[in-house]
């Protein structure tokens, strides 16, 4: 790994804080096992830390992934994330970011989960809790296949929607590029903290900024006439693609009442994918969406009917 250059380190992460808010709340005390493994206790049957092991850390996945179980509305849900590991092997996933090893993973416990729910009359739901700056950008990661691994990472989740698996995206913190895709953006449904420090897009501000030689403040007022290009949690609402929002007390740090909160809109939305439309097309079809992306529905209603025979 000489010559790669280490990035900056890692930002709190909420996904983390809001992980160990959750975990514990199900009664069940085991998690599900990547395939081709046993299950055993899952260290994230309590929230917070507990002999010095982080809640939802399991020895036979990276150290950025964090599993256990949530209670939804009396039903007990897989809870996943991706959290930042400054000690993980490839450089450029210490700071949250999906990278090869965590997409590789995320398909195994994904996978897992399916086989372990198989002849269940209601398989569990699914909760990713996503604060993802990016995918694992580096030389290693194109060299060995990034795109293999979120592929997969994408196929698994596809293969537990289709399987009967409520899967319930929460976007904590950041929302972003490659790693949203594989990782939040496969869900039934997606319900989004409102603050101030959400960042939902295609890469960063900064990025964006350095890429389009336009100021910040320049962002902000194109972000104003086209939402598509905004980078704040309410101007990708605003496209229909959440479900629903709930606005935390203190996002960084759950309070008990921001923890019920966030439990009652995810159980909600759990229910609302299983009785209602399952997959994706349900962000084409919500208020949101009718308004906000009136000319991309026609597009797509015309493109539908001429392929028709």
């Amino acid at each position: 790994m000489s010559g790669i250059r280490t990035p900056r380190p890692p930002s709190p992460s909420f996904g983390a804080a809001w992980f160990e808010a959750l975990v514990g709340t199900a009664a069940d005390a085991l998690v599900n096992a990547p395939t081709g493994t046993s299950a055993g206790p899952s260290t994230g049957t309590s929230p917070g830390i507990s002999g010095g092991v982080p809640a939802g850390r399991r020895a036979d996945l990276p150290g950025s992934m964090r599993v256990g179980s949530v209670g939804l509305d009396g039903q007990d849900a897989l809870l996943i994330a991706v959290v930042a590991d400054p000690a993980a092997r490839l450089p450029r996933a210490r700071g949250g970011e999906v990278g090869l090893e965590e997409g590789w993973a995320l398909a195994d416990v994904l996978a897992g989960a399916v086989a372990r729910d198989q002849g269940r009359s209601l398989p569990r739901p699914i909760v990713l809790v996503v604060d993802v700056p990016s995918q694992a950008y580096g030389y290693v990661e194109e060299l060995v296949g990034l795109h293999q691994a979120l592929a997969a990472a994408v196929a698994a989740a596809a293969r537990a929607r289709m399987a009967g698996h409520p899967l319930v995206a929460l976007i904590t913190g950041k929302a972003v590029s490659g790693a949203f895709l594989a990782f939040g953006l496969q869900a039934d449904r997606i319900v989004l903290l409102d603050h101030e420090d959400v960042t939902v897009q295609v890469m960063s501000r900064p990025a964006t900024a350095r890429i389009t030689r336009r100021s910040p403040a320049e962002l902000d007022r194109i972000a104003e006439l086209v939402p598509a290009t905004a980078h704040d949690g309410a101007s990708f609402a605003a496209l229909g693609a959440v479900h629903s929002t709930v606005r935390a007390e203190n996002p960084a740090a759950p309070t008990p009442a921001d923890t019920a909160a966030v439990l009652t809109a995810l159980a909600e939305a759990a229910a609302d994918a299983r009785a209602g439309i399952g997959g994706l097309s349900s962000r084409m079809s919500s208020p949101a969406a009718r308004q906000q992306r009136a000319a991309t529905r026609e597009v797509r209603e015309r493109i539908a009917a001429a392929w028709r025979p």
